[in-house]
């Protein structure tokens, strides 16, 4: 994942910071609880594509 666009991405719902899960390929928002999957190096920043973090799940 390249560093810049990981600079400028941000969540679609609230516009807040993502954390990049390396081994999960996954950009996360903590404030939504909401994972948003990297296919093939391209992040999938569509709502109806995110999953939902578990309660127990860290963020």
């Amino acid at each position: 994942m390249d560093a810049k666009l990981l600079e400028i991405l941000v969540c679609p719902l609230c516009k807040g910071p993502l954390v990049y899960r390396k081994a999960e390929q996954e950009l996360i928002c903590k404030a939504d609880r909401l994972a948003f999957p990297i296919r093939d190096g391209i992040p999938v920043m569509l709502e109806d594509e995110a999953r939902k973090l578990a309660d127990e799940e860290e963020v």
